[in-house]
């Protein structure tokens, strides 16, 4: 599976798209739901992933590449400023699955490669050391579910979430209770909570460090493996 790059002219305004560049907007149709975007980054663009082959579309009357010629006339009609990058995913001939599905996985969509990969783990395959699941919310320890609270998971998933960084205690306190929690430790009784998640985490309690005077950290560890989630995109 690979991509190819698709590379069309940039398409040139004629008198009409010019005078449609100048007239005022219509009114605006109602925009779908966009799914809420974190404090912190933006949203720079979007990817619309299309699943046919040469077969179907030439079924329908066109080709692949009058298609994206066209997505790309629409988008620099509606918005002129934009930016558009198209690449066509390759398969062996007759490699059977969804269009759809070998589109994203060529063009490693995080989600589809996330699905993949468990896919193909064998269910046999006991997992030895430390699994941190972000998207499960869970912890196993030699192929046996830790029994973490809400907290204790949320205190580890911080510091495993930000590999290689000193974390200090009263960050953790802010980030995982919050400056108006009435239940809030202080940064006393914060290692009480370190203390009792390394207590569960039966013989690797050593992969949260204690950096004296500042705070805890968590380094890449053999012992370890990290399932991250598939957080989805502030897509449509």
């Amino acid at each position: 599976m690979s991509l190819a790059t698709l590379d069309l002219d940039r398409p040139h305004f004629s008198d009409q798209q010019r005078a449609l560049r100048t007239a005022p907007p219509p009114d605006p149709a109602p925009s779908p739901r966009i799914r809420a975007i974190p404090d912190g980054p933006e949203a720079r663009g979007f990817v619309l992933y299309v699943g046919i082959d040469e077969a179907k579309a030439s079924a329908s009357g066109t080709d692949l590449g009058a298609l994206v010629a066209a997505l790309r006339k629409l988008t620099t009609d509606l918005a002129p400023a934009a930016e558009t990058y198209a690449a066509v995913a390759l398969a062996p001939r007759d490699s059977g699955g969804r269009d759809l599905d070998v589109v994203r996985l060529a063009l490693q969509d995080p989600s589809a490669l996330a699905r993949h990969r468990q896919d193909q783990q064998s269910p046999e395959q006991k997992a030895e050391g430390v699994v941190v699941d972000l998207s499960r919310k869970r912890v196993t320890i030699d192929d046996s579910t830790a029994p973490l609270t809400y907290k204790e998971f949320g205190l580890l998933q911080y510091l495993v979430t930000r590999v290689g960084r000193t974390i200090a205690r009263a960050e953790l306190i802010a980030g995982l209770w919050g400056a108006d929690d009435v239940d809030a430790p202080n940064e006393r009784t914060i290692d009480v909570h370190v203390r009792r998640l390394r207590s569960k985490l039966d013989g690797y309690e050593d992969i949260i460090r204690t950096v004296r005077g500042v705070g805890y950290r968590f380094d890449p560890h053999a012992d370890v493996s990290v399932r991250h989630a598939t957080t989805p995109s502030p897509d449509f």
